[in-house]
């Protein structure tokens, strides 16, 4: 982008902005290119600290800027996530885990075969699909990802594990990374911009300053005061696909000396759902519902009912599920929830901001002038499929059994999306593969078939007959199956058994 964006200002710190900053100033490091970097920070507005889980994207995102894993944990007060513990989403009383590890990574796969094979024998020999996960069994057993041999943590196995944090410590931990970016506390008030072709030529900030600009990446949050204000995106709204509309977050401390979970808990209640995240010393916890069947004040009793103890909301917040309908106009790229917005159930949140910019670094960042409407329309088109697909992810999880509530039995007859019932019904004549989905630009991380399983498995919506059947077509890939699921499970309960406890390895971390 050397002859249109020789000058990048980022408006909006938070999590989302630094990671902008940070990964554009890698990107054109790596690319040669002569960028300026300036960050557009106001101090007059807080960054608000809530608990927050990450992908394991977020993990390879530090390892890539050769940011260390154990400083990060230490300044953050991070714990480690494995996945997420799905509760009574099938019914009351069932609990299902999602890991984010992928046994096919580190597995031979036989020749000829496309589909998930272990996923397939699991299902077709009635054994959960999470089974042959190394994070099933430090999930369960709260471990850590690391062992300790003659003084050094070495990792028990060599899949990507994601976090849970507090956003305002990772804020301020990625802002102290930022070696060599101009950064301005200011405001921005309004924009001038170019009479010809409408781009935004000067920002204009408090204090009657300005800063002429090449490119802008807003990243203002809900304000959305560059992409939608100034550039007019509007929004594509996902309230009559998604059946919450209002959280009500909260914390709960953590007991003295108790173990921390290494999993987010989604737990399904009685108009939505809660969550429940925990950092070093409290849980960020939430209610996320439907305020068509539960008031605020109805919806903290139904909690503290069910925690057994008072609660202290922080807010109750309106949910207004969607996304832009274009984030990338004339010069100014949106970034994170000024792009976006959805119910946290997937933690798809930072996700999709590292995987938004990943694409446009790789694929957008050197555009030439007389190709930006090819390259605008491109990254436009990827950021709403991204968007599309983890809407119906999410919507998928409310395919339930539950009819004991009116919450649940609206859900069940208007807000499954046709899309997610063609797939099931699809998904009913054969098991889920890799071909089932469109592969994502540059392969990066997706919602594919990997963590589809998981949901599909635990909701009770994959045919063990439809399973046993493919399998028995391929009888050696059965057999080579089977020995390997037979392995891999010796071989990661004996990891989880050498690895210290979550919190303790946590706590000599911060020694």
């Amino acid at each position: 982008m050397t002859q249109t964006a020789r000058h990048i200002a980022v408006v909006g710190g938070g999590t989302a902005g630094w990671l902008a900053t940070l990964m554009l100033q890698d990107s054109a490091k790596r690319a040669g290119l002569d960028v300026r970097l300036t960050m557009i920070e106001s101090s007059k507005i807080p960054t608000i600290g809530v608990g927050e889980g990450s992908t394991a994207v977020f993990r390879q995102m530090l390892q890539h800027l050769g940011y260390d894993e154990f400083e990060f944990l230490r300044e953050t007060a991070a714990t480690i996530k494995y996945g997420i513990r799905h509760k009574d989403w099938r019914r009351v009383g069932v609990t299902y885990d999602g890991p984010i590890d992928d046994p096919h990574q580190v597995c031979q796969t036989p020749h000829g075969v496309t589909s998930s094979w272990l996923n397939q024998y699991c299902v077709a020999a009635g054994k959960p699909v999470q089974e042959p996960h190394l994070f099933t069994y430090l999930l369960d057993r709260a471990k850590a990802p690391y062992a300790e041999r003659e003084g050094r943590w070495i990792p028990v196995g060599p899949f990507h594990h994601a976090f849970h944090f507090d956003q305002a410590l990772v804020a301020k931990y990625l802002r102290k990374k930022a070696a060599g970016i101009e950064m301005i506390d200011a405001q921005v008030e309004g924009v001038k911009k170019d009479p010809e072709t409408g781009d935004i030529a000067t920002l204009l900030l408090d204090e009657d300053r300005t800063l002429d600009v090449d490119f802008v990446i807003d990243c203002t949050g809900f304000r959305r005061i560059l992409i939608g204000k100034e550039m007019g995106a509007e929004w594509v709204s996902y309230a009559n696909d998604l059946p919450v509309n209002r959280a009500m977050p909260f914390w709960i401390d953590l007991k003295a000396g108790e173990e921390l979970n290494p999993y987010t808990l989604a737990w399904a209640r009685e108009a939505g759902w809660m969550w429940s995240i925990p950092t070093r010393e409290r849980y960020g916890c939430g209610y996320v519902y439907s305020d068509a069947f539960k008031t605020p004040e109805e919806a903290q009793a139904e909690i503290e009912t069910a925690l057994g103890h008072k609660i202290e909301p922080r807010n109750d917040i309106k949910i207004n599920s969607g996304r832009l309908d274009r984030v990338w106009i004339g010069n100014c790229l949106a970034v994170g929830l000024s792009s976006s917005f959805l119910e946290p159930l997937e933690a798809t949140s930072i996700h999709g901001t590292i995987v938004q910019l990943m694409v446009f670094t790789q694929f957008h960042l050197k555009a030439k002038a007389d190709e930006m409407d090819k390259h605008r329309k491109a990254y436009n088109d990827t950021v709403a499929r991204q968007v599309d697909d983890f809407r119906d992810f999410i919507n998928l999880h409310y395919v339930s059994e539950r009819e004991d509530t009116p919450f649940w039995r609206t859900v069940k007859s208007e807000f499954i999306l046709p899309r997610v019932r063609e797939r099931l019904k699809h998904w009913q004549a054969h098991m889920p593969r890799r071909d089932d989905f469109t592969p994502f630009p540059g392969h990066f991380p997706h919602i594919e078939e990997q963590l589809y399983y998981p949901v599909l498995d635990g909701l009770g919506l994959l045919d063990r007959k439809v399973a046993r059947d493919e399998m028995a077509q391929m009888p050696k890939v059965r057999a080579h199956a089977r020995k390997t699921a037979e392995d891999l499970t010796k071989e990661y309960k004996r990891a989880a058994s050498v690895a210290p406890g979550h919190r303790a390895f946590l706590q000599t971390l911060a020694a």
